[in-house]
């Protein structure tokens, strides 16, 4: 299609969405299918529309954006969330906690945070939640709160239980939790975007940063960084880690959460309240639970700008191997790619192939852009452990991104077996 490059830098100006990093066969395969729905056999026709109509834009972008989330994903950053909500409202009980998430998808990620808050015992008038998303038909999905087995994943799934009413196949949010989440439209490369918002204690911008190119995740940090009180925290997806740290910006230290304040000499100018040095005390102890899983859509990473000068990793030889792994995940999460994977490297030598030291590999490989041994550290953990959802996942994201479709698919319907076998066996 000659007029598939006007086409894709227009979803690029409207989105951020970069052809080369989502692959052309997936921005062709979705024009087509809007070709196909209007009944337009001529590219240049339908590219004339698009250029007009912003009703068709929308649409297209409808399609361009393919939801792929569940309750609770990466739980570290949810659970750190409801922990620093409940500190600093023990020290300011007055002062709602805001929490913005953004994008927010069908919904599952500011209702973990709901389900968090609740569980940890904030009162429902002690917290908002903003939700945007670019997507109407994901908002809808929100605003329902109606959901399928997908997502519902993991071994845990007691929340489901005490917080959804079941539907024969589906589950609905109780309607008291629904109404704890503000859903609104938003596009983040918008001017007007969040402008004039007052600023979050908590923002959730999740793998959506590895969509774009270097000078459009620079220009959305600076937006997140406006939205941020003095003592925020933003969490970001596995493999954005590295587009967060900045002179400016740097690592909380909870591992696998994500999570980046500001640097002390930018907060320097506002006394730090009693709940924030609490939890700057208290961030360094690792916590555990599930791995991190895949990012929301296949694509291909860029390299995150790495920090200098990272400092040396005191390791005897005599740790065990899981010491070793959990280090080598804090520096990861610190953006210290170098050191956490030789931790890794130490690990394997020392205690022998292990599914949990390769997957790990795989995410330090994949957040420096190297895709190649980000594939085949991936595929070493599945060797290993057939089941293991995440490297099946994030496996799934490169060959898509590679432009192996079929590939891709394969790795998506194993994990969704899967996910399905393991519900089936707990319930």
């Amino acid at each position: 299609m000659k007029t598939l490059t006007h086409i894709a830098d227009k979803l690029k100006a409207a989105m951020g969405l970069d052809m080369a990093t989502v692959g052309a066969s997936l921005i062709e395969r979705v024009v087509r299918e809007r070709m196909t729905a209007l009944d337009i056999r001529d590219d240049s026709l339908y590219l004339s529309l698009l250029q007009t109509s912003g009703a068709e834009l929308q649409a297209l972008i409808e399609l361009a954006v393919v939801p792929e989330t569940w309750f609770f994903r990466d739980r570290e950053a949810i659970l750190a969330v409801a922990r620093m909500a409940r500190d600093r409202l023990a020290a300011q009980p007055t002062l709602p906690v805001r929490i913005l998430s953004l994008p927010c998808s069908t919904g599952e990620e500011p209702y973990s945070l709901v389900m968090a808050l609740v569980d940890a015992g904030v009162m429902p008038g002690q917290f908002v939640i903003d939700a945007y998303d670019i997507r109407t038909r994901s908002l809808e999905i929100a605003a329902a709160g109606v959901y399928g087995r997908n997502s519902f994943r993991g071994h845990d799934l007691a929340f489901r239980d005490r917080y959804f009413e079941e539907l024969g196949q589906e589950w609905q949010l109780q309607p008291a939790l629904r109404e704890q989440v503000r859903f609104g439209a938003g596009n983040l490369l918008a001017p007007d975007f969040l402008r004039h918002a007052a600023p979050y204690d908590f923002i959730l911008c999740r793998n959506v940063l590895i969509y774009f190119e270097r000078d459009v995740q620079q220009r959305v940090v600076r937006l997140l960084e406006s939205l941020m009180k003095p003592h925020a925290v933003i969490f970001v997806g596995p493999a954005e880690g590295g587009i967060l740290l900045s002179p400016r910006m740097e690592s909380v230290g909870i591992a696998l959460a994500f999570g980046f304040r500001k640097r002390s000499t930018v907060r320097r100018a506002t006394h730090a309240p009693a709940w924030a040095a609490q939890l700057l005390d208290r961030s360094v102890a690792p916590t555990t639970g599930t791995s991190p899983a895949s990012a929301a859509l296949p694509v291909r990473r860029p390299a995150p700008a790495r920090p200098a000068a990272p400092a040396a990793v005191p390791v005897t030889p005599a740790q065990p191997a899981a010491d070793l792994l959990e280090r080598a995940r804090q520096l990861a999460d610190q953006g210290q790619f170098g050191p956490a994977g030789a931790l890794c490297e130490q690990a394997l030598q020392e205690q022998g192939p292990s599914a949990s030291a390769f997957y790990l590999q795989g995410l330090i490989h994949d957040a420096e852009g190297d895709q190649a041994l980000a594939q085949r550290c991936y595929r070493k953990a599945l060797y290993l452990d057939p089941e293991h959802q995440p490297a099946l996942l994030h496996l799934a994201a490169l060959l898509q991104a590679q432009g192996d479709a079929a590939g891709a698919e394969r790795m998506r319907l194993r994990a969704e077996r899967l996910n399905s076998s393991r519900e089936g066996a707990h319930g």
